[in-house]
């Protein structure tokens, strides 16, 4: 499975803002956007550079490609899906891609980041309706039941996590029993549910050129 393996920093860096890709550090003063808050490469400190609208538009498909971590191929698949569903485009596909399983994980509280949710499902941690689902991809639809499994509960990592993440409030779309460890997909994510600083309309202008 393609995935990318560089500096996580390096992206967040080339956005200019946190895509909080690495837990905890990017809530100290060790992150690489509070140290060196200017994009990476040789001429990543230029000044005045100011982008055109095609730049902008790219820059909006990149941000939100980074932020759930999903390549190139994917992300254009996707949004294809959100074109043939009703509604607004732009909406659909931010919806479609809070409904990938590692990023409800990282929602339901069982990770600092989504890479790490979605290493945890690749793992074989989680059931959807009884049974055990692996692939980071999988879209999950309203009525399903998720569930950590019942070898995984004993797990110190998982228990330190939930433990740091207990005031996270989960999205309303997802019901999450915390004392049995069970979540409910009550629907599917609508755009005020979805708290990231993404303009998807610029992400819909790329695609339509």
């Amino acid at each position: 499975m393609a995935r990318y393996t560089g500096a996580v920093c390096r992206l967040c860096r080339r956005e200019g803002q946190k895509l909080f890709l690495k837990g905890d550090r990017c809530y100290t003063d060790k992150c690489a956007v509070d140290r060196r808050s200017f994009a990476p490469g040789q001429h990543g400190n230029a000044r005045n550079r100011k982008l055109s609208e095609y730049g902008l538009q790219l820059r909006e498909k990149q941000k939100a490609r980074r932020y759930y971590g999903v390549l190139e191929s994917q992300f254009s698949k996707y949004y294809e899906m959100a074109v043939s569903r009703k509604g607004v485009t732009g909406e659909n596909l931010l919806s479609i891609l809070e409904s990938r399983l590692d990023n409800v994980i990282y929602r339901l509280g069982y990770a600092m980041s989504r890479p790490e949710a979605r290493q945890l499902v690749q793992h074989g941690h989680f059931t959807v309706n009884g049974k055990k689902v692996n692939i980071p991809s999988y879209l999950v639809k309203p009525g399903e039941i998720i569930s950590l499994k019942e070898s995984s509960r004993s797990l110190d990592k998982l228990k330190a996590v939930l433990e740091a993440n207990s005031s996270r409030v989960p999205p309303k779309w997802l019901d999450f029993d915390r004392n049995n460890l069970v979540a409910r997909v009550v629907a599917l994510p609508a755009r005020e549910d979805i708290d990231l600083p993404i303009e998807e309309h610029l992400i819909v202008e790329y695609y339509s050129k």
